[in-house]
């Protein structure tokens, strides 16, 4: 945290953004399975060590020829040749095709030696002696075996229809840059070039934990004075969208002493912990009384620090580190679009940052205001309102009021329209900052 963080009585969104990220450093690498390492984020270019394919291959089912005996080849005269037999993918030594002859290939098998190029099974009789064939005929199935004769109806030139040793990566190419994080298609690349394992940077473990004695799990019976605890599943997804592995905590109730133990329960597994509620000013604010007095005794400027922040939704923040591992911990506001905004604006950043990546933040575009009148804004307060973004026509239009408890509106918006510290108005067409978070 700022030396000059106790001096502090209104930080700005930046900086206490600056703050966080001066705070949180990208998780040490580690050699993981290439299953696990789905999500993660390379530490290393990867080259490739063999050519892919590793071999010339048919791209089709059909039989591997000479050129020369299928020039000239026609429905009316074909090129009849004879089959000395079978080229499977991951088959045993396939034969020599020599002149007039022609071997039975399936996608993917490896062109045999004295083969020039692949005609497909429909340029064929199959090697049934009728018209053109539709399908390759199982081995089993056809009575001939690999053997008779085929009719070939159309010529073929040279390499038609073979994949060429190398066409997809050459031996020595650059595969994966470090940095890359890796999706099913980049699993795939690597499994495609023999890698078993890979150097990444872990996903961040995120524990998510929700305060306060009304809170009611979904599913459970809603007393009188309850609601349901929706900021740690909406948190939970988030961190998860975000990146992260996420272990969401049932909510605690307001007791300072249970919330310490649960938080201290929590520390074995989390790289980051998020906490919601209970960081305002009221009687029962129990993560200011819980966290304000911890502190990492051997780590200057550890412990937890609560803030009021010039920004709306979401003025009460807190944030720090925790435990032996000094662990980095965001408490958030508990009101659900405050929790949400404070987390699209903070954690999701600090997750991002564990993570390693260089963006760390959500796109932003400018965008003209629609809207049936002014929007006002508090002077001097950052506003973050909910609303929908339309791309084709350059425009954001706000979606439900600026109450920071209305969780509807926040579900239909996928932006958020940003009102500057200095506008405490703005005209529909007015050009806003839209951060994209759908």
């Amino acid at each position: 945290m700022s030396p000059q963080s106790a001096e502090r009585t209104v930080w700005s969104v930046d900086e206490h953004l600056e703050d966080v990220l001066a705070a949180v450093r990208p998780l040490d690498p580690i050699e993981m399975r290439l299953p696990e390492a789905q999500g993660c984020v390379l530490v290393e270019d990867v080259t490739v060590p063999v050519a892919l394919p590793p071999f010339d291959n048919s791209s089709m089912d059909g039989y591997a020829v000479r050129v020369a005996d299928v020039a000239g080849a026609s429905e009316e005269y074909p090129a009849v040749l004879t089959v000395v037999g079978d080229v499977a993918a991951g088959g045993e030594e396939p034969p020599t095709v020599g002149p007039g002859q022609a071997a039975r290939i399936m996608t993917g098998a490896p062109l045999p030696p004295g083969a020039e190029a692949v005609v497909p099974v429909e340029w064929t009789d199959g090697g049934a002696g009728a018209g053109a064939a539709t399908t390759m005929r199982a081995a089993s199935a056809a009575p001939e075996g690999a053997g008779g004769e085929v009719r070939v109806h159309r010529p073929a030139g040279p390499r038609a229809h073979v994949r060429a040793r190398g066409s997809d990566v050459a031996a020595g190419d650059l595969a994966l840059p470090a940095g890359t994080v890796l999706g099913p298609p980049q699993i795939g690349l690597l499994a495609a070039i023999g890698r078993a394992t890979v150097r990444v940077r872990p996903r961040p473990r995120v524990v998510v934990l929700s305060t306060g004695s009304e809170l009611v799990q979904p599913g459970e019976e809603l007393g009188p004075g309850r609601i349901y605890d929706s900021n740690s599943f909406a948190l939970a997804a988030a961190a998860r969208d975000a990146g992260a592995i996420t272990y969401r905590v049932g909510a605690v109730t307001d007791d300072a002493d249970t919330l310490r133990a649960t938080i201290e329960d929590q520390l074995v597994r989390a790289d980051l912990l998020v906490t919601t509620g209970g960081v305002s000013v009221g009687a029962y604010d129990v993560v200011k009384e819980a966290l304000s007095a911890a502190s990492d005794a051997d780590e200057p400027g550890g412990g937890v620090e609560f803030r009021k922040l010039a920004m709306q939704p979401g003025k009460p923040q807190g944030f720090g580190s925790i435990g032996p591992d000094h662990t980095p911990l965001l408490a958030l506001p508990g009101n659900p679009v405050s929790s949400y905004v404070s987390f699209e604006l903070f954690v999701r950043p600090a997750i991002r940052a564990l993570m390693g990546l260089p963006d760390l933040h959500r796109p932003r575009v400018r965008a003209a205001l629609s809207a049936d009148g002014p929007l006002t804004s508090p002077a001097g307060k950052r506003q973050f309102l909910r609303g929908t973004y339309d791309a084709a026509a350059g425009t954001v239009t706000p979606v439900g009021g600026a109450g920071s408890h209305l969780v509807a509106a926040l579900a239909r918006a996928d932006a958020l329209l940003v009102v500057p510290e200095d506008a405490t108005s703005v005209e529909p067409g007015a050009e806003l900052e839209v951060v994209l978070i759908g």
